[in-house]
Parts: C-alpha cells; sequence; structure tokens
C-alpha cells in the first residue's frame, strides 16, 4: 500500500506543478467565461450604420417606419426604383423593394452590399410587418388596438402538481445537467488519454523496466490512475470555487442592471416596482416581461440542489473516469506506438459517444426509457444520469440512483481486474502487433 501512495504522489506532483496546470486552474474559469461575453458581445456589434432605401411602391410606409439608433438604422424613402449600378454607387447600405401587390402577396425583396446581421433583419422585417399589418387591418375595418390585444400570444407556463404546484423548469434543469455531463465526458477523455500516454512514455523509455522490479505492475497501473484522478478532482474543486465566486458576483451585478434599468424606464419608483415585480408579484402578467426572466432566474437557482448536484457530478466524475482510465491504461500497455491505439479507442468511445447522444434527448423527454436504461448502465450513467440529477427525477427515485451508483463501482471494480491482467503481460512486451484475440489471450494467463 505504501508503494501505491508513493506513485499516486509522484503521478499527482509532477502533474500539479506544471506551469501548464496552474494556469489551466486558475485562468480556466475566467477564459471560458470571458469567451462567452465576448461571443455575446461580438454577436451584438454591427458592422456599422445601416443606410436603407426603401422603395414603397405600394405607397403604404413611407414615413412609417421606425430608425434605431442602437442598432444604427436609418430609413430613406421613395416611390423610385434604383438600379442595380445606381444602387452600387449610392451610399446606400441596403435596398428594399416593397412591391405594388405587396398586401396580398406578403412578399418584398432585400439588396445588400454586406450581409447585415441577424439582430438587423429581425428588427427590419418586423418593423414592416408591423406597418403591413395596420394596412390591411384598416383595409377590412378591424381596429389595431383590438388586434393587437386579440392576437397576444398564449404564455404557455408549465406546473409540476407533484411539488405543490410550483412552476416547473425541467427543462432547463436538463440543459443544466447536460452541461454537467458533457463536462465529465469531455474530461473523462482528457485525463483517461492522460494515463494511456504516461503508460505508453513509460514502456517505450524502458523506465517501466525499472519501476516493476520495485513494485507489480498492478500497484504501478493503481497509482496512475488514482494520482492523475487526484489531479483531475484537484483542478474541479478549484473550478468549482471559482466558479461560484463568479456566480454570485454575476447573480449581485444582474440584479443590479435590473434595478439600474427600470430606474431608467420609471424614475422615482423604480426600486419598489422592481421589488415587486421580481419577489411579490402574484400574477405573472403584472410583471415586465425582464422581470419575469430575471425571477425565473432566481427562482430557478433557488430550485437547484447545488450542494447533491456537485456531490455526484464529483462521483460520477471519478466513478466514470476510474471506469476508462484502467481501460486506456490497458490499451497504453497492450501497444508500442499511439498510432496503435485506433483500434481499441473506437470501441471504447461508442459507449460515451452513445450516452451523449440519449443525454442531448433527455433534455426534452427527461423520463423516457432510453435515458433510465442509459443512466442505470455504468458505461453511460456518467454522462446521462447528471440530467436527471439537475432535474430531480434522481431523487424522487432513490433506489435507481443507489442501483446507478453501486453498478458504476462494480463496474469499475471489474474493468480494473480485466485491465490488470492485460496491463501485466503488456507492459513488458515490445515489438509485438497486438490483436482482440491476443488481448483475450493476457486475460487468462497465470503468474
Amino acid at each position: 500500500m505504501n508503494k501505491i501512495r508513493l506513485i499516486i504522489w509522484r503521478e499527482f506532483i509532477t502533474r500539479v506543478r506544471k506551469p501548464s496546470f496552474l494556469i489551466m486552474t486558475i485562468l480556466g474559469p475566467l477564459l471560458i467565461v470571458g469567451a462567452i461575453m465576448a461571443t455575446v458581445f461580438l454577436a451584438m456589434q454591427e458592422k456599422g450604420p445601416q443606410t436603407i432605401y426603401i422603395h414603397d411602391a405600394a405607397h403604404l410606409f413611407t414615413n412609417k417606419l421606425t430608425p434605431n439608433e442602437k442598432l444604427g438604422i436609418t430609413y430613406y424613402y421613395s416611390y423610385d426604383d434604383l438600379s442595380d449600378s445606381a444602387f452600387k454607387a449610392s451610399p446606400y447600405t441596403m435596398m428594399i423593394h416593397l412591391n405594388e401587390k405587396i398586401i396580398t402577396n406578403d412578399q418584398a425583396q432585400v439588396f445588400y452590399k454586406d450581409m447585415p446581421s441577424q439582430h438587423v433583419q429581425n428588427y427590419v422585417s418586423k418593423d414592416l410587418e408591423k406597418v403591413l399589418r395596420q394596412a390591411k387591418l384598416a383595409l377590412d375595418s378591424v381596429d389595431v388596438n383590438s388586434y393587437d390585444r386579440y392576437s397576444q400570444p398564449l404564455k404557455f407556463e408549465l406546473y409540476d402538481i407533484d411539488k405543490g404546484g410550483k412552476r416547473s423548469y425541467d427543462q432547463v434543469k436538463a440543459g443544466l445537467g447536460f452541461a454537467f455531463g458533457y463536462l465529465i465526458f469531455i474530461f473523462i477523455f482528457v485525463y483517461g488519454v492522460q494515463v494511456m500516454r504516461g503508460v505508453m512514455e513509460e514502456k517505450q523509455n524502458r523506465i517501466v523496466e525499472v519501476l516493476v522490479s520495485s513494485v507489480s505492475p498492478f500497484q504501478l497501473m493503481m497509482g496512475k490512475i488514482v494520482g492523475i484522478a487526484m489531479v483531475g478532482l484537484t483542478q474541479f474543486l478549484l473550478w468549482i470555487a471559482i466558479t461560484s465566486v463568479l456566480s454570485s458576483v454575476g447573480m449581485g451585478m444582474a440584479k443590479d442592471r435590473m434595478a439600474d434599468l427600470a430606474s431608467a424606464q420609471m424614475p422615482g419608483q423604480a426600486t419598489v416596482q422592481l421589488q415587486q415585480e421580481i419577489g411579490a408579484t402574484t400574477d405573472p402578467n403584472e410583471a415586465s416581461e425582464d422581470a419575469q426572466d430575471m425571477k425565473m432566474v432566481f427562482d430557478l437557482w433557488d430550485e437547484l440542489p447545488v450542494a447533491r448536484i456537485v456531490g455526484l457530478f464529483l462521483f460520477y466524475f471519478l466513478g466514470g473516469y476510474l471506469l476508462y482510465s484502467s481501460l486506456l491504461a490497458a490499451i497504453g500497455a497492450a501497444v508500442d506506438a499511439e498510432s496503435d491505439t485506433q483500434q481499441f479507442m473506437f470501441p471504447i468511445t461508442i459507449p460515451l459517444m452513445v450516452g451523449i447522444f440519449i443525454a442531448q434527448t433527455a433534455v426534452y423527454n427527461p423520463d423516457g426509457p432510453a435515458v433510465f436504461w442509459s443512466s442505470i448502465i455504468p458505461f453511460t450513467s456518467p454522462v446521462v444520469m447528471m440530467i436527471r440529477v439537475a432535474t430531480g427525477n434522481a431523487f424522487e427515485h432513490p433506489w435507481e440512483l443507489a442501483l446507478s451508483m453501486v453498478l458504476l463501482v462494480a463496474a469499475f471494480i471489474g474493468t480494473t481486474w480485466l485491465a490488470g491482467r492485460i496491463y501485466r503481460t503488456g507492459i513488458l512486451m515490445y515489438g509485438k502487433k497486438v490483436s482482440w484475440k491476443e488481448l483475450g489471450k493476457w486475460l487468462f494467463y497465470r503468474g
């Protein structure tokens, strides 16, 4: 046991001391959050002001469209059409041809010099639709305000009667669970491949010949697997701590932003109204759309069993990692070059890929039979069970959660035993191409 502890410490300390580990541990969450924020920020940016030439052949839109200073949209109207050459030579960035029969055929032709962003397209399209709708209503002598009142979309809200009739956010939670499952999928391969490559490097450099003179191959394999697992666990715990701090700051900033937004829209009574809309409103229709969205975020955060999610996330990460890394260690011991690992990696990859596919479907149907069985089977449960954990479904069926955890531990023990049989033979074998048949023989070697 002391020998295994020494190997674990060696694997752990050599990786933790690397600058790359320290950089990714500290900067990883910041880089992820920064990348998301940068993506959103850049997606919201426009290439430049949009000067749009409106050819109003129908004589319905002139001076009725609404410019948008934020998007830089300005309209210029004319009853005369521009030729292609004239448009190219003009300062206009877009030209929209509104034909004479648009009120019946609902068609408009848009010409542009540079592709406008989706924000611009959506805004201009809705602006044109609004004016066209008003023209159609006036033609049929229908009051615009009455039509707007009657055509309000139905707000479809889900409430779980088993949870006291509270509003359900299960689909949002399932999406969060998928994110956790996908992280497990990524890190199983990241750290599992580290085990495989570490074994291969020691085998190629003949270091293993010196090591096995002092420790058994099984002790060496277990020390390497557990040592790298501790590296991953350390990094995860630090990431969780940093992410928790960033999340708390982000939630506080979000509340302040909502207060500032309300102050800008409703000076003098912003704070009181915001508190009413976010925390005290009983009728959802009385709150503004922004306040309802913010209330949903806060309610969702309050409902999530964060401690249990984090605890089970660590369990399934470690369980999935130990299960797959033992198999990858066996592969590393059986081959002499990384190019030879492909034929063995593919069968190992398939169950996790299936788990990711089923996890995607589970976001929309968390209670499906495929989700149930995949959350029980050890080779897919580390990914799929996280969705049931996030939605709370796993806690409603505790025996299923317990069965999944027990089977995962049993599968790890079984695969470790099988991997150890392969490892002890393959680690000292050089210059031979190994097949699946050969691996099968190694399982039954004595000694």
